[in-house]
């Protein structure tokens, strides 16, 4: 790839790791700032209460995925880019300076709410513009490799948010924390976010994009109605992204309070643990995505699949009874290696889908709404199948959104060679039609 394209994928890759740092800063503190909005009494309780304002994010997420999909499809992946961070770092602001239950009861949990919200609205556009702008803005014989880009940046926004929050732990005293220390990394997020703004007001747009400015038929570029004629590629986003999803944020956001409030690790071993595992997985996204450019695509999602529906409840029961860093780190290198085969290709399988007039929002409602259905949902699910006694029940859950995404996988076709240009449109009459603009 030449100069310009790692530019691009630069640019947009590090503005993806200043969103999902926002993002997953949320979860990663959760356990110190629990307590400070909600009234004393079981911990588990109050974890319950902040995974269900981190799922109500999610549910965001699809309107987010709609209104900056449009943006993206309509005005450019610059534009919807330069928007998402711009809600992103108002977000953070929120969280920063929100209220505790002692100063203003559940008043601060409802601006904490508004922030999440406001944080699904930016995710929810973010991930499909990065997803639509890697791919384009990639040499087409490496689009899984520049592709696997996001998850990297994603991945090292968390990285981050842990590296601080090891940080944190290691100069701050546990009441310190509990009482204040966590709106550092909010005010962090809110600084990184001003920064990545104004690189993103001066990226260059993808040459794909440019290209389809004057094609036919562009007042129906990001509407419902356009998407709709690709409902089968949307339902496909929808299904291939299910198993990933809920995999992916069990082995990420979730992890690090298993370890912690199942496993019995302390915070700060548990913490080191995802720290460690996490900038392994970053490193090896990009080999699975050169390797996916020799290979293609579904293999990769098959043995991801594969390897969730049957590795899931032995690594989870393992898990728990790892008593310390180094088995602990072992089984979470493990199975985050598994779930590689997803995350290091399913930003450029989606795009690969789509003509580019509907491409963002195409990737970007149906994966919106697969997450949160599945990935927002996945912590507290897992909460609640402890909280009920049942927490081994979790494990098969996980196991059974991978088997339906393993069927997708072994019917759906093959991305790899699609020319980004020339996605074919429905041939049905209904779908070429002139229509009004949704």
């Amino acid at each position: 790839m030449g100069r310009e394209q790692w530019k691009k994928i630069l640019v947009g890759s590090a503005g993806n790791m200043v969103e999902w740092f926002d993002w997953f800063v949320y979860a990663s503190f959760a356990t110190y700032f629990a307590g400070a909005f909600f009234p004393d009494g079981n911990p588990t309780a109050q974890l319950m209460n902040t995974a269900g304002i981190f799922a109500v994010g999610f549910f965001m997420r699809p309107v987010g995925g709609w209104l900056l999909g449009r943006v993206g499809d309509r005005k450019g992946r610059k534009a919807a880019l330069t928007l998402t961070v711009t809600l992103m770092s108002a977000s953070a602001v929120l969280i920063a300076i929100a209220p505790t239950y002692a100063v203003a009861g559940y008043g601060g949990a409802v601006v904490l709410l508004v922030a999440r919200l406001l944080q699904g609205l930016s995710v929810g556009g973010e991930y499909a513009a990065s997803a639509t702008y890697l791919t384009e803005a990639s040499d087409p014989s490496r689009r899984g490799f520049a592709s696997s880009f996001q998850y990297v940046s994603m991945t090292a926004g968390q990285i981050v948010g842990l590296g601080l929050q090891i940080v944190l732990q290691r100069t701050m005293s546990d009441d310190a924390l509990h009482s204040w220390g966590w709106r550092i990394p909010f005010i962090v997020g809110a600084l990184g976010a001003a920064i990545i703004f104004y690189l993103r007001r001066n990226m260059l747009e993808s040459d794909v994009y440019e290209e389809s400015a004057d094609a036919a038929g562009a007042d129906q570029k990001g509407t419902i109605k356009a998407l709709w004629a690709h409902r089968r590629e949307a339902f496909l986003v929808m299904a291939l992204t299910m198993g990933g999803t809920v995999a992916y944020y069990t082995y990420t956001t979730y992890l690090t309070k298993y370890l912690s409030n199942s496993a019995g690790l302390s915070k700060e071993t548990a913490t080191l643990v995802s720290f460690c595992a996490l900038i392994v997985f970053a490193c090896i996204q990009p080999l699975a995505g050169r390797l996916s450019d020799r290979i293609g695509r579904r293999p990769l999602l098959i043995t991801f699949a594969v390897g969730s529906t049957f590795l899931t409840v032995p690594i989870m029961t393992l898990l728990k009874h790892a008593g310390s860093f180094w088995p602990a780190l072992g089984l979470a290198l493990l199975a985050l290696v598994v779930v590689t085969g997803y995350t290091s290709i399913n930003a450029c399988v989606k795009a690969e889908l789509f003509p580019t007039g509907i491409r963002a929002l195409g990737v970007a409602l149906p994966y919106a709404i697969a997450n949160a259905l599945f990935g927002g949902t996945a912590e507290y699910v897992a909460l609640w199948f402890k909280d009920a006694g049942a927490e081994s029940g979790f494990y098969w859950y996980v196991a059974g959104c991978a088997a339906v995404s393993l069927i997708v996988y072994l019917t759906m076709r093959e991305t790899r060679d699609i020319d980004l240009n020339r996605v074919a449109a429905p041939a049905s009459a209904a779908a070429q039609r002139p229509a009004e603009a949704v």
